[in-house]
């Protein structure tokens, strides 16, 4: 007998709310049976929604993450699907790197601030 998944169970293993799988449904990333009104997930819907959230994880969005999911689908299967993660996650990272730069140069920033002010209240007779 094939083994299947409560949305229950999937909801406590992945911590997880039942919307959220419900959503990646609506959104058909997943295709779960259905049994009357009853989801039942396949071993290869476990699989999918850990990779969907790793990708939520890691910032993919939803399009990119069903993106990802389609190439694997299609020809030419799973090595498109590895060069397009890749570039996908080189695309991460350097969005990633752009904002530290730029939380780096606010931080400069904020410092440059706060030390004119320093200075200007010192410069007034006013101790910190």
């Amino acid at each position: 007998m094939d083994k299947y998944y409560s949305i229950t169970e999937l909801t406590r293993e992945f911590g997880i709310s039942t919307r959220t799988l419900r959503f990646y449904e609506d959104e058909g990333l997943i295709h779960p049976e259905r049994r009357g009104r009853t989801r039942l997930f396949r071993p290869a819907d476990r699989r999918l929604i850990k990779e969907i959230l790793r990708g939520r994880r890691i910032g993919f969005t939803i399009a990119e993450i069903r993106e990802i999911i389609q190439v694997y689908k299609d020809p030419p299967g799973e090595i498109g699907q590895l060069q397009l993660l890749m570039k996908r996650v080189e695309e991460k990272r350097e969005d990633l790197r752009q904002k530290r730069k730029d939380i780096e140069d606010t931080l400069a920033e904020l410092d440059n601030v706060e030390e004119a002010c320093l200075t200007r209240l010192a410069e007034i007779g006013v101790g910190t």
